[in-house]
Formats: C-alpha cells, structure tokens, sequence
C-alpha cells in the first residue's frame, strides 16, 4: 500500500481514476458520472447473459430469482419473483442497479438493501414500459443514492 507524503495537499495527490476522468464516479458509469438507471455498468458481468433464473442478492440478502430481463438499449431491466419475502409480489429493478453477476453460482448482486427495493413503485405487468412509470422508477433508485448526488454505491471499489 502506498503511503502518502504528509507534506502534500490533497490536491497534489493523484486524483482517483474513477472519480476524476475516469468515466464517472464508477467504472462503466455514465461520462457526466450520474446514475443511469436503464443501462448495465460495463464491468457487470452481463453482456449477452441470459439472466433468468438467476438469484437476486441485495446488499443485505436474498430477495427472489430473475423472471424475465431485458437487455434494450438505455431501457435495460430485471423483474423479479420475490416468492415469500414481499407476499409473492414482483418487482422490476432497473439494469443500473446491478453491481455483478457471479455466473458460477448464477447470482446477480445489486447494490439497493430489501428496505430500498421494497419500498420502490410498485411492478405494473402491464404497464412497465409506459415511459410515465419507468421515469417514476428511474427516479427513485436514482434518488436511492443520497440527495447530494452520486455516491459510490456499497460493495464497489473506490
């Protein structure tokens, strides 16, 4: 581990890739460094994956297994069959919301806890491709980081 000068300021020490320059606040981010709730971090683990089936973890535990997935240009999302946990309801979660996919153990790990997804708008089967709700969603695990804007989500690397 490098140690730091203490004779230097914080702005003479090299700034953190992933935050300054480095492709947003996280690696695959968006440019602008803001949450972009439809569309897979690049360092996910998702490309041309067929994720159905897989199990959910949330930062604090499981949460049900994949029904359908969608993997659409900036419209990318999971839903999910949460069985007992919230009463046998489904929840859609937005594809930015993924941290990784271990394939090896068909696990997908999203970086929300149970309260924070239990707490999201309602899954409409019918009507979740209404742009009405999916901003509605997007707006709230958006919102899920913290007003003061982007901060790295738990479980990743800063």
């Amino acid at each position: 581990m490098d140690r730091l000068d203490p004779q230097t300021t914080p702005q003479q020490q090299t700034p953190d890739p992933l935050i300054h320059g480095g492709g947003g606040a996280v690696a695959g981010g968006t440019p602008s460094g803001e949450f972009d709730p439809w569309r897979y971090r690049d360092d996910a683990g998702v490309t041309g994956a067929d994720l159905v089936g897989y199990k959910v973890e949330a930062t604090d535990g499981g949460i049900g297994k994949i029904d359908g997935a969608s993997h659409e240009v900036n419209a990318s999302y999971l839903v999910v069959d949460t069985g007992p946990w919230i009463f046998g309801k489904k929840v859609m979660l937005p594809a930015g919301v993924v941290n990784h996919v271990d394939h090896d153990s068909q696990k997908v790990y999203v970086d929300r806890s149970k309260d924070q997804i239990k707490a999201a708008p309602e899954f409409d089967d019918t009507g979740h491709e209404d742009p009405a709700y999916r901003e509605k969603l997007g707006s709230y695990y958006g919102g899920t980081y913290g007003s003061s804007g982007w901060t790295v989500p738990p479980g990743r690397a800063m």
